[in-house]
């Protein structure tokens, strides 16, 4: 979309309105050029993406106005180190620019940053898939890409150290099932796995200790916890496993 082509100059300047078609996801059509030359576009919105990326900005504004606050004065206009390192950095460099006294906020920059904000742009020569149809297949896309990500970082898919057949496709099938069950979970809570796992695991299970015995008891769940385990059609525990 930052391209300055035809999706920057002409799709996402064409008005219109969006409309809903999954949560979290507003879609509207564009259509550029006309007879065979003509080509096919949902512009899509994300309004919590949108919230997201717009805070994460501010955020980098108020670290950068932090930043130059503390420059030092340049003498007779040379740079100093720490100018050109945020001049030329990834995370501050596209909303500064050069003026006569010295290092500034771009504020057209930022205007024009806020163009993008939780909006994507899908195109397709397909004249059977409607607009929603691309953007969902396009979100589905994603979320393929995001479990595989997931089974390679966070649920150690990779590096496999086994050598056995066997043991290589019994790994492969609790990674993947490990996949679904939280994907599972999830959509039961409707909310992410992060937060899930969070609440639930305020549940802890103590020791007790007396010179009487020992109490192995588990804490009660918290009314978030709760909730989750409610969601999920799982009984609480019993507050007392076992004594001693």
């Amino acid at each position: 979309m930052r391209r300055g082509d035809e999706v920057t100059e002409e799709v996402l300047s064409r008005p219109g309105r969006y409309r809903t078609v999954a949560e979290n996801l507003e879609v509207k059509e564009v259509i550029v050029g006309d007879g065979e030359r003509r080509r096919r576009y949902a512009v899509c919105f994300n309004p919590l993406e949108a919230k997201r990326q717009k805070a994460h900005r501010e955020e980098l504004l108020t670290e950068l106005e932090a930043e130059l606050a503390s420059l030092s004065v340049l003498v007779e206009g040379s740079h100093t180190k720490r100018v050109c390192a945020l001049r030329s950095s990834a995370r501050y460099g596209r909303l500064l620019k050069e003026t006569k006294r010295g290092l500034a906020i771009d504020r057209q920059a930022i205007v024009e940053l806020e163009r993008f904000d939780g909006k994507f742009v899908v195109h397709s020569n397909d004249d059977t898939l409607s607009a929603e149809d691309m953007a969902l297949g396009y979100k589905q896309q994603q979320r393929v890409e995001e479990a595989w990500r997931t089974m390679k970082s966070g649920l150690k898919m990779r590096p496999v150290f086994h050598w056995a057949p066997h043991r290589i496709h019994a790994h492969i099938a609790i990674t993947v099932l490990s996949l679904l069950l939280e994907r599972t979970i999830e959509h039961a809570c409707q909310d992410t796995w992060r937060n899930i796992r969070d609440d639930l695991k305020r549940i802890q299970l103590a020791l007790l200790s007396s010179p009487n015995g020992q109490v192995w008891q588990v804490t009660e769940p918290s009314p978030d916890a709760a909730n989750r385990l409610k969601a999920l059609n799982i009984k609480p525990p019993k507050p007392i496993l076992n004594l001693d």
